[in-house]
């Protein structure tokens, strides 16, 4: 099987992607996957929109599985066989804030534990480190915020919303004055000072 990121949003598909996907006859994927891929899908090709992800491990091995984003980074990519990148929000997110990805920490609070999330972001920014945190609604930024402000209150924190989407949103603050989250799908930067 494949395993194909699709990107993190719209117009985001690489050319090996492309490829993969037009010729496929099962593509499998969640109905966003799917939506972002909608206009590259082949004639005939069966789509079967992901409703257990335990079952994708019984896709026979012609099956194409769509990822958004990068496989790789908090995606399907655990499922193994052929992996094909896509554009993740994380490098769109650091070339739309001109974060450097040397040296970044990327942590994976999607759906996880948010404690320990903010207790590894603080070590890697006492390291000095930046540091990448995928996230999700519930995800306490002000506990961010409190904890790294007793490191530093003027560290930068970059939330990218919606990245690739028309409603892009790209917000700064500090650790004293964090930016808010607007929407559901965002990702945040946290910078220590140079």
């Amino acid at each position: 099987m494949k395993i194909v990121g699709v990107g993190c949003g719209p117009g985001m598909l690489t050319e090996a992607a492309i490829q993969a996907i037009q010729s496929s006859h099962l593509i499998a994927g969640s109905e966003r996957a799917l939506e972002l891929v909608r206009g590259i899908i082949p004639a005939g090709a069966e789509l079967k929109p992901i409703t257990d992800f335990k079952t994708l491990k019984t896709l026979p091995d012609h099956a194409v599985i769509l990822s958004t984003g990068d496989p790789m980074i908090s995606g399907l990519g655990y499922l193994g066989g052929e992996i094909i990148p896509g554009i993740s929000s994380v490098q769109l997110g650091a070339a739309k804030t001109k974060i450097s990805l040397t040296n970044l920490f990327l942590i994976t609070a999607h759906g996880r534990n948010h404690d320990q999330a903010v207790h590894e972001c603080c070590e890697m920014i006492r390291a000095r480190r930046k540091v990448c945190i995928i996230a999700d609604p519930a995800f306490p930024i002000h506990t961010l915020g409190d904890s790294l402000s007793s490191i530093h209150p003027d560290i930068q924190i970059y939330i990218c919303e919606n990245l690739g989407y028309p409603d892009e949103r790209i917000a700064k603050g500090t650790a004293q004055k964090p930016p808010k989250v607007l929407g559901i799908m965002f990702i945040l930067f946290i910078v220590p000072e140079e």
